[in-house]
């Protein structure tokens, strides 16, 4: 659209495809890129309509939901379009007998939520009730009961997307035709908007549970041990016949002490005697007393460094549960090796921690960081991903081929390379050629990720 002309006729089949069309601010940027315009269609069928407009017109497409993460990772290599999805937010469908309920993308979770609970349901997914619908599915967001219910792709049972070329197609329960071939619902959940625009979304539903109980227990000494034993209690809780929701971790600064929460569910008086044998089995391993309450001040949260998280780095490490003592140690080491000193927490019963680097931290020592905390991961069973970072540590990570590995990590744009993934990326072949299938063009957030 280097044209007036050729952006002025776009801009009216964008208006004649969608009624909320308006041009693009500096408050719409993602990253530097500030789009040509913003859309928000009310409909799927005004979704349809309007990436076959930009399809016409070889517009770049990026969805946005809250936009709370479109930090994460970095910013389209183009973006003519917004589709901002907030006009899509009811709850179109509530079977309360099947367990199921059809949900638009634009919807929050805060509101479906509440709508559930009128019948006492709720989709397992205890993430930021600001976050949409299709925000959680395109980031594959999940919160610490995924130890217990899964990630969104376990839960979501139905789906509805708009192709980049304007093409609506259905996948999964509750819809009219299905797509032969493809699990739409696995493709798309974490795809961040490079395969198309999810309009609808179908759940699993479970009760809401009647009671819950917070076991805590935190975990003091010098290193290795307190990392031994942390790990050791995480094991023994996600492992326990008492059934935790979540097991989760967290540890404000290296070196220091860390503390683990344990989420029980169910009945009142089965939570309340199941809280006291877990009571027991931490205090038995941590020998510090333990105590049942309500969450801890840092339950579900991404850990934030000393002194605040402004211009922060942020990683996410999963890796198999048994190597927790050994993800812990090599972060440790990684701190002393670069100076850094990086908060830690995450679900670490489930096999995913949240690394947060502070702001100004010297890009080459971010990188060097990385490389340490990736190298402790054997290959194939788990990854290390930079999920945000400045652009001075975007630029570090591109000049660092030793650390990156196969993938590599070039171009400009830091992290462009490889999809925020410091190292190989297993199935990437595979991930590209789904990508043209989806997206030939590569309008949709053009290089955000790896294959897009």
């Amino acid at each position: 659209m280097s044209a007036r002309v050729s952006a002025a006729k776009a801009g009216k089949a964008l208006a004649a495809a969608c009624d909320n069309v308006r041009p693009g601010a500096a408050d719409d940027a993602v990253g530097a890129v500030v789009p040509s315009f913003v859309a928000a269609p009310s409909s799927t069928a005004q979704a349809s309509a309007l990436l076959r407009a930009c399809a016409e017109h070889d517009l770049a497409v990026l969805p946005r939901g809250s936009g709370s993460r479109l930090s994460w990772g970095v910013p389209p290599a183009r973006c003519d379009v917004v589709v901002d999805m907030l006009r899509m937010g009811a709850v179109i469908e509530h079977a309360a007998g099947d367990l199921v309920a059809r949900v638009q993308a634009g919807a929050r979770m805060a509101d479906v939520a509440s709508a559930l609970a009128t019948a006492g349901q709720e989709i397992a997914l205890d993430v930021p009730g600001p976050a949409t619908i299709g925000g959680v599915l395109a980031d594959a967001l999940a919160g610490p009961r995924r130890l217990r219910y899964g990630t969104p792709r376990d839960l979501l049972i139905g789906i509805t997307v708009v192709r980049a070329d304007g093409t609506v197609a259905h996948s999964g329960g509750k819809v009219v035709k299905n797509v032969a071939g493809y699990d739409i619902g696995k493709l798309f959940t974490g795809s961040a908007g490079t395969l198309g625009l999810i309009t609808e979304a179908t759940f699993r539903l479970h009760p809401r549970p009647a009671a819950r109980a917070w076991v805590t227990a935190r975990v003091q000494g010098t290193a290795p041990e307190v990392t031994t034993m942390a790990a050791a209690m995480v094991a023994a809780a996600a492992n326990s016949p008492l059934v935790a929701s979540a097991v989760e971790l967290d540890r404000p600064a290296p070196g220091g002490p860390i503390s683990v929460g344990v989420l029980l569910e169910g009945s009142a008086d089965g939570v309340a005697a199941r809280a006291r044998e877990m009571e027991g089995l931490l205090g038995s391993l941590a020998q510090v007393p333990v105590s049942v309450a309500a969450p801890p001040d840092w339950w579900a949260g991404i850990p934030t460094v000393e002194g605040g998280a402004a211009e922060h780095t942020l990683m996410r490490v999963s890796f198999w549960v048994s190597r927790l003592g050994g993800v812990l140690d090599a972060i440790d080491a990684a701190a002393r090796e670069t100076g850094l000193r990086p908060a830690v927490g995450g679900s670490a019963g489930a096999g995913l921690l949240y690394v947060t680097l502070p702001g100004g931290a010297p890009g080459e020592a971010v990188a060097r960081f990385a490389g340490r905390v990736r190298a402790a991961i054997p290959a194939g069973r788990g990854s290390a991903a930079v999920l945000a970072a400045p652009e001075a540590v975007r630029g570090a990570l591109a000049g660092t081929a030793g650390l990156a590995g196969t993938a590599g990590l070039a171009g400009t744009a830091g992290l462009a390379g490889t999809a925020g993934l410091a190292g190989s990326v297993p199935g990437l072949a595979l991930m590209r050629a789904v990508k043209d299938q989806f997206d030939p063009g590569h309008r949709m957030a053009p290089g955000r990720l790896t294959w897009a």
